[in-house]
Formats: structure tokens, C-alpha cells, sequence
């Protein structure tokens, strides 16, 4: 019988191939795109302004899919991040076989694979972020045993045309519905394409801020997802960062992640939350309060808060 939580995977790779997105290998992959008739393949990777980088491939062949699946393909490092030299600047992308999903915009069936960074001697790319991420994380359990979770709030604001229907109330937006809320649809829409993604998402809503001028009206949404590995919650966010600018280009609007649009109004963070796990149990608990892991945790972001900050406030 196939596992509830597969069956009900809103993902459609998962449901063909029946087991979690951990297990995928590229036979799997190969699988479902015969099955399904996949026409093309995208390689997304994040360069170094934060936005995903695309390389299409046309499915000709079987070999040469699992060329490309296995070996990926050679990019220039120095047009994705700035302190590459141009003298020695190959790099190469490689999928990676878990976050396999089909793109939700294409007209033509087409799978997407985010990628990670090797150098020309087939190691990781050091400075890359998804390769930070990856080695702090390793780090962390070698010493501890503990495994780390986060869940990210993605707020945005959504920049249309004014309507002057239904007005919405200037910073009374919390959670306010259609025909107030005019974006709902747009972000139950994004909220869908996520989930199918792979996304693992809590709840969305539209949030406090709502701002007018003249002609435009600027709505703020939110979209917050559940606890996962670090490095799944890393790759979720970027997915949903594409599919929620995806979504606004083919409705029109403009949607923004900006940390603050207009002095006075409700601005947009991006919150991360944070769990330490042993043996599938939350460390961070005990008896109903924190526990010392909790403690010496919260000492730690305390001690690295001015590096924290300095990376992960900056303004996109």
C-alpha cells in the first residue's frame, strides 16, 4: 500500500514514482519522463544576485539524457558571481535528483531540476551558498547528533493597478479576504504551484500592510511554510521566491520582496524559524519550558548576530 503521505504528495513526480523526493535517482527521473511524455529538461541554479539562473535542454534522445542527468553541464562562473576570474571560470552544474518537478508555467511538459556548483576537478564550488549551507549543516550534526530544521514567512507585496471596488483599510490588511483582498486568488495560485513543487506549506494569508497613491495600490500577502531540513527549507524558498514572480508577470502586477516600500507602512521580512531535532524529537523542549540546548542556542545566534545580520539583512 502506498504510504498516506505519498499518496497525498501534491507533487505529481512523487505520486508517479510512489516514494519521497529523497529516493529519486536518475533511473526514477528517466522513468517518469518517458511515462509522461516530458518534452524538456530546465537546469535552475542561483547565482550570486540571488535569482535563478535557467539552462533548457531538449530531450533528443535517451542517451542523451542521462548524459545530462548524470554528468550536468559546464557554465561560466564568472557571468554567476563576481569574484570569479574570467581566466578560470568554468564551472558545472549538476542536478540534483530530489527537487525534480514540472514547471507549472511551460506550455510544453517540462521537468525542473535545481543544481549545485562543482569546480572543473568535480568538487564542490566552496563559496557557492547552497555548499555553505550544506557544510555548516553537516557540521553541526558531526558535533551535536542534532539535525536542523527551519521553516521560512515569506512576505511580499503585490503592485497593481488601482481598484477602487471593495477599497481595502491602510494597515488593517491581516488576514482580510476577497473582494477586499484583490491578490487572493493570485496567491492561492502560487500557494498550489508550490506545494506541487515540493514546497511544505503551513498556511498563507494576506498581512497588515495595504498602501495607496494615485494610481497604483501595493497589497501585502504572506506565505509561510512548515519545519524541513535546513537545506530543503533553503531550496523551497527560492522555488517559491520564481513561482510567486511567475505568477505576478502573468497576471500583470509586480510582485515584490522588498524589505520596505514606503516609510510608515508595513514592511516585508523574511523570517526564518529554527528547530534542532534528536531522534525525531524537538531538543528545544523539557517539561514545558526550554530546554539547555535551547538555551545554549539562543546564546549562540546572540554571539553571531552581527554576521548573521550582515548576510541575511541585506537589502535584494
Amino acid at each position: 500500500m502506498v504510504n498516506d503521505s505519498i499518496a497525498l504528495n501534491p507533487n505529481p513526480v512523487t505520486q508517479h514514482l510512489g516514494k519521497p523526493p529523497e529516493e529519486f535517482t536518475k533511473k526514477d527521473l528517466i522513468k517518469f519522463i518517458e511515462d509522461n511524455n516530458i518534452k524538456a529538461v530546465n537546469f535552475r541554479h542561483l547565482g550570486g544576485d540571488g535569482r535563478l539562473k535557467t539552462l533548457n535542454f531538449v530531450i533528443s534522445s535517451k542517451p542523451q539524457l542521462d548524459r545530462v542527468l548524470s554528468a550536468g553541464e559546464r557554465v561560466d562562473g564568472s557571468s554567476l558571481f563576481s569574484y570569479i576570474d574570467s581566466a578560470s571560470s568554468d564551472l558545472y552544474i549538476v542536478p540534483r535528483y530530489k527537487t525534480a518537478f514540472v514547471n507549472p508555467f511551460s506550455t510544453t511538459p517540462t521537468l525542473e531540476l535545481l543544481c549545485s556548483y562543482y569546480t572543473k576537478d568535480g568538487t564542490p564550488l566552496p563559496s557557492s551558498p547552497e555548499n555553505i549551507l550544506k557544510k555548516a549543516n553537516q557540521s553541526l550534526l558531526k558535533s551535536t547528533g542534532l539535525t536542523f530544521q527551519a521553516m521560512g514567512e515569506l512576505e511580499y507585496y503585490v503592485i497593481a493597478n488601482k481598484q477602487n471596488q471593495y477599497p481595502a483599510t491602510t494597515q488593517k490588511g491581516y488576514q482580510e479576504s476577497a473582494p477586499f483582498c484583490k491578490w487572493e486568488t493570485l496567491r492561492y495560485e502560487a500557494m498550489q504551484a508550490i506545494a506541487k513543487a515540493g514546497g511544505r506549506i503551513k498556511y498563507g494569508h494576506s498581512e497588515v500592510g495595504h498602501i495607496f497613491n494615485e494610481e497604483h495600490e501595493m497589497e501585502q500577502n504572506e506565505i509561510e511554510f512548515l519545519p524541513v531540513p535546513v537545506e530543503d527549507a533553503a531550496d523551497q524558498l527560492v522555488i517559491a521566491k520564481w513561482i510567486l514572480r511567475m505568477m505576478g508577470h502573468k497576471h500583470g502586477v509586480v510582485v515584490t520582496f522588498a524589505p520596505k516600500i514606503l516609510v510608515g507602512h508595513a514592511g516585508s521580512g523574511l523570517h526564518v524559524h529554527t528547530k534542532l531535532m534528536n531522534n525525531g524529537k524537538n531538543a528545544l523542549i523539557n517539561g514545558g519550558g526550554l530546554s539547555e540546548t535551547a538555551r545554549k542556542a539562543i546564546a549562540g545566534y546572540l554571539r553571531l548576530a552581527p554576521s548573521l545580520t550582515a548576510l541575511g539583512n541585506t537589502v535584494p
